[in-house]
């Protein structure tokens, strides 16, 4: 599996980690002072990359967590329809994924176009529409 292992206190917002084998983005990071006998506790929200499914975690702050290797990568439009076929760029390996659910990449994917994706955790998703 493409993932590693890091500190939950060294998660900034913007960065991903894994939840069930999952990829989730954090979106906001709180972390509370230590008590006199307790530590730190670092609080999470994250946001889900496949299913935008939201989790609201709780860890000790030296805790260690699983951090997914995100494989970002081109590729292009071949056809359009229930489903996107696409061609990567580099490998000319070809493949289907669902449409993307957001209006302004919905609106700009057409044959020809080049997109980018990301293969994570052996799952893709079409992130965005290139120029």
């Amino acid at each position: 599996m493409s993932k590693k292992i890091t500190e939950v206190s060294k998660l900034k917002v913007g960065s991903y980690l894994l939840i069930d084998d999952e990829p989730y983005k954090v979106v906001s990071t709180a972390t509370s002072k230590s008590g006199k006998h307790g530590h730190a506790k670092v609080r999470l929200v994250a946001m889900g990359v496949f299913d935008e499914s939201k989790k609201d975690l709780v860890f000790p702050g030296d805790a260690k967590i699983e951090v997914p290797l995100i494989d970002k990568r081109n590729g292009q439009v071949i056809s359009v329809g229930e489903n996107v076929m696409l061609m990567d760029l580099e490998t000319y390996e070809t493949f289907e994924l669902p449409k993307p659910t957001e209006a302004d990449t919905l609106s700009k994917l057409a044959e020809g176009a080049e997109i980018e994706y990301w293969s994570v955790m052996n799952k893709k998703k079409i992130m965005r529409v290139k120029g």
